[in-house]
Order: structure tokens, then C-alpha cells, then sequence
């Protein structure tokens, strides 16, 4: 956010934003609608006896008001290992206040639960970005920390991700011996992949053109056809910020589209517009909520989407950041984390289908983008070469005397 010029807020910021959060809400609909109508972790009959206990405590509106309240953490140490928590006195949450058995069994109390409150801490990032962006030139040394420290962590994560395939062996096989019929939750993975492949191919081939051809009234197969390159090389390198050169490179000079326009809204674009990611996560969320026999409500939905459309804007760029956010939109929603290892064996293919639609979702987002604001943009090109003109008319003059 500190990275980002005052000179870009305007139409143009303000159209992107909308583009972002619409097409992410109608993913994450997208990957609700299809997880309750194809419910891929029902076929299996799982033990789930701490099941009940868990359905009981989650309820909509508490659990709402808890992620209005993370939203701004009190302490920031303690937002890194402890968050708000709406507890009962029916239930065996610890830090009951005294006099809790004289009230009513129903009534909410505030509590904590351990980890950490990755959404507050989120939201003053956000704000400090936007203050480190408004001082100028004052930030600037701030700025270079926050981006050499971003830098080292990226490189740490990438050594990080050669080691992973050790430790998702032992996650599997934790699974697998708790696994009482291994061919019922490899039919339930099955089913999660395909639905997961089957909303991002909603999106990327329905909705997506669909926008694209209502704005702009043009055909999307041909706008498909030059970005080929970004698409096969989001699909190789799972990755949208790896593949941000090569979609400029598509978007500048198959399609000439404004750098004003690309060089604003595709970097944004590669964090905050996560179309598949919103996608995927709400078909996980509700995938292990099915393994876990645990029924959501209309309000609890409702809250999974708000909480989706939330922690896939801001995922990091890189091969299986999904995951980081997956653990969020869990934690949020009263869901065991410790399932998420079912989600692993799979997330190899899953993440590169993905990545692709998010990619694709930024070029149609600067397609529409720069659509809705040609007039804006004419004007100001126009503007500058008649400043270039003006500026090159002496040289002009002392030209053609000297001739």
C-alpha cells in the first residue's frame, strides 16, 4: 500500500477497487454455490464426535461481531498470538469470569482463543501503508525496511517451499492412520478437485468474458488469444507475481493497452485481485465442514463469504500462499486447521488452475478498467504532448534559424 502514489487515486483507483471486490465476491458465490449443490465431503461416513461441540459454539452473528472486532486488536503483540473469541458459560472455555453460573447458559461472554489475528494485524498494515504513502518523501526510509524485509522473506520462503514435500508426507500419513476407510476420503478429495476445477472454469470461461463483452462489446475469444503467453505461464510457474512481467508484456503489446492503466492495476492486481483463491477457499471451507458433518446456516454462508472475499485480497503472490489464507478463513469459522493437510495432496494441480484464473482476472480487469476511463485517459495524453510540443518549439525555432 505504501508503494502506491497519490496521483493514482482518483476514477481510475476507484474503478479498480469495485472491478476487485465484485469479482471476488462472485467467485466466492460461485465456489459456495457449487460446494452446497455438489457437497464433496458428504459421501464419506466420518467419526465426528467433537463435531457437535464445535456446531454448537459457532453462531453467526457472534462470530461476525468477532471478526469486527479482530478488525482492530487493542495490543498488536497480543494480535500475534491471541484473538477475540465470543465464549459461552455452558461451555468449558477457560476464563469464565466469577458469577458466570447464576446467568443464562445462552448468554455470550468475551473471551480469547489462541492464534493469531492475522486480519486486525492486516487492517493496520493497510493503514500504515496509506499513512507511509501520504508522507512522501518522509516514509521513504521506512519504506525501503519494509521492502528489504519483504524481500529476505520471500527468498527464506522460497528455501522453505524445497523442504515442504518432507513435511507434507508426515502430514498425509497423520491423516492416513486416522483414516477408518482410506477410499471414502480419497472419493472426497476427488470430489473437492473437481469442484474446485469446476467453479475456477465457471469463472474463468463464463463470468470473466461475460464481464468483459457487457463493458467493453467486444469479442473476449480474441482478448484470450494475446494473453495466452500470462495464462501458460501462470500455469507453469503458479505464481501471479512471478508471471506480472509477462503479463505486462501481453496487456502493453499484444492488446496496447495504457501503461497508465497496466502499470497501476497489475501489480495491485497480483495481491489484491485473488479470484480463484476466493473460490477455492470457499469450496474448502465448506468441503471440510461436510468431512466434519458440520451444517452452515444462510447467516454462517453469508459470514464465510464476507470472511473469504477478506483474507484472499492481500495473499501473497507465490506458489501455495492459498494455504496461509485457507488457515484465516478456518480459523475464523470455527473449523479444525488440522484438516487442511487433506487439502495438501491435491493443492499441487488445484494452485497452478488457480493462479491462471487470477491472471486472467487482472488482464480483464485492465481491459474494463481502461474500457470505462478512454475518455480520461485521451485527455491526459493528449495533455502531455501538447507539453512536449511546447517544450520542443524553441529548439524548432533555433533549428531553422541556423539553417
Amino acid at each position: 500500500m505504501s508503494n502506491v502514489d497519490r496521483k493514482d487515486y482518483g476514477r481510475i483507483g476507484l474503478q479498480a477497487f469495485i472491478y476487485y471486490l465484485v469479482t471476488t465476491v462472485i467467485a466466492a458465490f460461485t465456489g459456495i454455490s457449487l460446494a452446497a449443490l455438489i457437497q464433496p465431503g458428504k459421501s464419506s461416513k466420518h467419526d465426528s464426535e467433537s463435531s457437535a461441540g464445535k456446531t454448537e459454539t459457532v453462531q453467526s452473528v457472534d462470530a461476525f461481531l468477532d471478526l469486527i472486532r479482530n478488525l482492530f486488536p487493542s495490543n498488536l503483540v497480543e494480535a500475534c498470538f491471541r484473538k477475540y473469541l465470543t465464549v459461552y458459560p455452558s461451555s468449558n472455555s477457560s476464563g469464565n469470569p466469577v458469577g458466570a453460573s447464576n446467568m443464562s447458559t445462552n448468554s455470550p461472554m468475551a473471551g480469547t482463543s489462541d492464534g493469531i489475528n492475522v486480519v486486525g494485524l492486516l487492517v493496520f498494515s493497510v493503514a500504515l501503508g496509506l499513512i507511509l504513502s501520504s508522507m512522501g518523501t518522509e516514509g521513504k526510509p521506512l519504506r525501503d525496511l519494509f521492502f528489504c524485509i519483504n524481500k529476505a522473506i520471500m527468498k527464506l520462503t522460497t528455501v522453505a517451499i524445497w523442504y515442504s514435500p518432507v513435511g507434507i508426507i508426515f502430514l498425509l500419513a497423520g491423516q492416513v492412520v486416522k483414516m477408518t476407510d482410506a477410499a471414502d476420503i480419497g472419493r472426497d478429495v476427488a470430489m473437492y478437485t473437481l469442484t474446485v476445477i469446476t467453479g475456477l472454469i465457471i469463472h474463468g470461461c463464463v463470468t470473466l468474458p461475460l464481464i468483459y463483452f457487457i463493458v467493453t462489446r467486444k469479442n473476449p475469444l480474441r482478448f484470450y488469444g494475446g494473453i495466452l503467453q500470462a495464462l501458460s505461464t501462470a500455469l507453469g510457474t503458479s505464481s501471479s507475481s512471478a508471471t506480472l512481467p509477462v503479463t505486462l508484456h501481453c496487456m502493453e503489446e499484444n492488446h496496447k493497452m495504457d501503461k497508465q492503466v497496466t502499470r497501476f492495476m497489475l501489480p495491485i492486481g497480483a495481491t489484491m485481485n485473488m479470484d480463484g483463491a476466493a473460490l477455492y477457499e470457499a469450496v474448502a471451507a465448506l468441503f471440510i465442514a461436510q468431512v466434519n458433518d458440520m451444517d452452515f446456516n444462510l447467516g454462517q454462508i453469508i459470514l464465510l463469504s464476507l470472511i473469504v472475499t477478506a483474507a484472499s485480497t492481500g495473499a501473497a503472490g507465490i506458489p501455495q500462499a492459498g494455504m496461509v489464507s485457507m488457515l484465516i478463513v478456518l480459523s475464523s469459522t470455527g473449523l479444525p486447521t488440522e484438516d487442511i493437510s487433506l487439502l495438501l495432496m491435491v493443492d499441487w494441480i488445484v494452485d497452478r488452475i488457480r493462479t491462471a484464473t487470477n491472471v486472467l482476472g487482472d488482464c480483464i480487469g485492465v481491459a474494463v478498467v481502461q474500457h470505462l476511463s478512454r475518455r480520461e485517459l485521451h485527455t491526459s495524453s493528449h495533455a502531455g504532448t501538447n507539453q512536449v510540443l511546447e517544450e520542443d518549439s524553441p529548439s524548432m525555432n533555433i533549428s531553422i534559424k541556423i539553417g
